[in-house]
């Protein structure tokens, strides 16, 4: 009879004893980019798929850029003008133009020449009584205007031939540099008419179609990078304490293998158990929230229940 009541209380012990620790039930979560563009404007083309794998960089949606285009355009136009005007500051008149001032000088020249002469003349032709004192005086005032023309010409060919004042050039130099820098702002707007990824993983979820007008901070595509799933579970407080970041655990699931994680937070405050938990009882009304990221999880989805193994 002992040994059948011993048996018997065996058996009791069995049946009520508590079942070992189970682990930690959680679900999977995704941490998602979530790619917008930096303006607004109509799509133009998209150039990637739902379930398409992409590479950082690659090519996701392009906007309109006729606007854009011609900002630049417009830009550049005004670049090639200040630089043209500050080179001609420094470099003085073009060549074409002091010609026409040499030729003018030289026309001048000849004709103070031609007034000397008749002078002289009229001068000589005075002392013989041949002409009067008024034309001697008319010949003199035609000399007088002829050195006067020759003397303005040389010195606008003088000032010509010099390079612009500092303060001119300096205005100058000021200009080109708004300008070029006018330049620079509309080539960065061009540039942000194509949407890039600023991540590699796989497009998840795209929000527009072509034609579509998206708007300033909108997601236009959402991506789930490469090993951006994690296993986010609760853990009570008399457990807390047994996990540390960097440790590394086991999440299952129905139907899947084991997998290896690592705790990359634990949070610092708990929180009280919430109304929807992945467990049939509750173990804690206060608990605290630990997020391990998983070293593969091609086979799981966000939202799928998991059990975490310490």
């Amino acid at each position: 009879m002992s040994d059948f009541f011993g048996g018997l209380f065996a058996a009791f012990l069995a049946l009520f004893s508590p079942a070992p620790d189970p682990g930690f039930t959680g679900y999977i979560e995704a941490d998602y980019v979530y790619v917008a563009p930096v303006s607004a404007g109509r799509i133009t083309s998209i150039a990637v798929a739902e379930g398409q794998a992409v590479a950082e960089g690659d090519l996701l949606v392009v906007l309109d850029q006729s606007q854009q285009q011609a900002l630049l355009a417009a830009a550049e136009a005004r670049v090639a003008a200040a630089r043209a005007t500050l080179e001609n500051l420094e470099t003085g008149s073009r060549s074409e133009e002091l010609d026409v001032i040499r030729a003018s000088l030289s026309k001048a020249e000849a004709d103070l020449g031609l007034a000397r002469t008749n002078l002289t003349r009229s001068q000589q032709l005075e002392k013989a009584g041949t002409v009067s004192a008024a034309k001697v005086e008319v010949d003199s005032n035609a000399l007088a205007s002829a050195e006067a023309q020759v003397s303005q010409l040389k010195a606008q060919l003088a000032v010509a031939e010099l390079p612009a004042r500092s303060g001119q050039q300096v205005a100058a130099e000021a200009n080109l540099a708004a300008a070029e820098a006018d330049a620079e702002g509309a080539r960065l707007n061009l540039s942000e008419r194509q949407v890039y990824a600023p991540a590699a993983g796989m497009i998840e979820k795209l929000y527009y179609a072509s034609g579509e007008v998206a708007a300033v901070g909108t997601p236009i595509a959402s991506i789930l990078p490469a090993q951006a799933l994690e296993a986010r579970f609760f853990v009570p407080e008399t457990a807390r304490s047994a996990l540390s970041i960097g440790q590394a655990v086991t999440v299952t699931c129905d139907g899947c293998a084991d997998m290896a994680a690592t705790i990359v937070h634990i949070a610092s405050e708990a929180q009280t158990t919430p109304p929807v938990i992945y467990s049939t009882e509750e173990r804690s009304r206060l608990v605290y929230l630990v997020e391990a990221r998983l070293d593969d999880a091609a086979k799981l989805q966000p939202g799928q229940p998991v059990t975490v193994l310490p």
